[in-house]
């Protein structure tokens, strides 16, 4: 039951947060939000492979991302260090610690700003 919840909380929040990512055009960060919330649903699930791929891709967005925009750049860092940490974590088939990585780096992605 707390997947579901997470699930649709973290749908929801993709969806409000993308809104506002779609009016600045940063649509990296939007993506490197909606996989990171997959990940960490998967991993509280206890799908280490899935969480794995969506972490991974992930990562590759919120590189693009922090790339795109110098001024959010320390907070994507932050965001890219949590998802390097939940591939590595998924890879050992921690789905629960993964999950917690994925969640530090939506944290840090909202408060890049974009």
């Amino acid at each position: 039951m707390r997947a579901i919840t997470t699930t649709i909380a973290t749908g929801t929040l993709v969806l409000l947060m993308s809104t506002q990512v779609w009016a600045t055009d940063a649509g990296h960060t939007s993506e490197a939000m909606e996989h990171a919330g997959k990940a960490q649903a998967h991993g509280e699930k206890g799908h280490a492979k899935e969480a794995l791929q969506h972490a991974k891709d992930s990562l590759t967005h919120a590189k693009a991302a922090g790339k795109e925009h110098a001024d959010a750049h320390k907070h994507m860092d932050e965001a890219i260090k949590h998802l390097e940490e939940a591939i590595k974590h998924a890879e050992m088939g921690h789905g629960s610690e993964s999950a917690k990585h994925s969640e530090e780096a939506m944290k840090h992605m909202r408060e890049s700003g974009h």
